[in-house]
């Protein structure tokens, strides 16, 4: 069975009408995910449905929200963008606002009770029928909010997209404005001490190639000289 869509880390499947198979690369459970979007679909947050999940977790089978990734949609109307940068924040304070959930197992990042996402770029943003439904939450954890922005600005500077070299040539400067109209809001020494350590942290991610983590540790560098400069 062919994929319909896939990521660095899943694979999604046609389950049936409006229905998604989500299934892990490595075939690891990804129940834990499930539970979280459960979690925040019933709190009104714009998440897909859950309705199974297989016995050993490693299967999900969730609502299919038909539309493009609000990456695409950009580059079709990119005379939007600095909407799209509102909309992509607006998502990440609404998010934030919901309580942690009060699970004991639940992943913490050492400061602050917010609830983040920590993968939350345009490509994890859906334009549905019904307005912006945010996906993939592998990386959901509680803590300071603004870490939650400074990855979203590392993951729309720093990583290249799954395209060709001349693509990522042609949308590296529509990615890099977009990224500075979405930090606009959060722009301050407290976003730069959160954008060094999530400059930091991406660049330990071991899906990265070494030119991309050298890109997450120049934003670093750039943060620590902006908190240096500032006194």
């Amino acid at each position: 069975m062919e994929p319909v869509a896939s990521g660095r880390d899943c694979e999604m499947f046609d389950a049936g009408p409006g229905r998604l198979l989500r299934r892990a690369r490595n075939r690891r459970s990804i129940e834990p995910e499930a539970r979280i979007i459960t979690y925040l679909h019933e709190r009104g947050y714009p998440v897909p449905e859950i309705y199974d999940v297989s016995a050993d977790g490693t299967e999900v089978v969730m609502e299919r929200v038909d539309g493009p990734n609000m990456g695409d949609a950009l580059m079709r109307r990119p005379w939007k963008l600095k909407a799209y940068a509102n909309r992509l924040a607006d998502l990440h304070d609404d998010l934030h606002t919901i309580p942690v959930p009060p699970w004991p197992d639940f992943r913490s990042m050492g400061d602050g009770n917010h609830l983040l996402h920590l993968d939350f770029h345009p490509l994890n943003v859906v334009m549905g029928p019904q307005g912006p439904v945010v996906v993939d939450w592998t990386n959901a954890a509680a803590g300071n909010p603004l870490l939650d922005a400074a990855v979203t600005y590392v993951l729309l500077t720093c990583p290249r997209l799954s395209e060709s070299a001349w693509v990522n040539r042609a949308v590296q400067p529509g990615r890099t404005l977009l990224g500075r109209a979405f930090a606009t809001r959060y722009r301050g020494p407290a976003f730069d001490e959160q954008l060094a350590r999530a400059g930091d942290l991406k660049a330990l991610d071991t899906n990265l190639a070494s030119d991309e983590a050298s890109a997450c540790r120049r934003v670093s560098e750039q943060a620590r000289r902006r908190i240096a400069a500032a006194g």
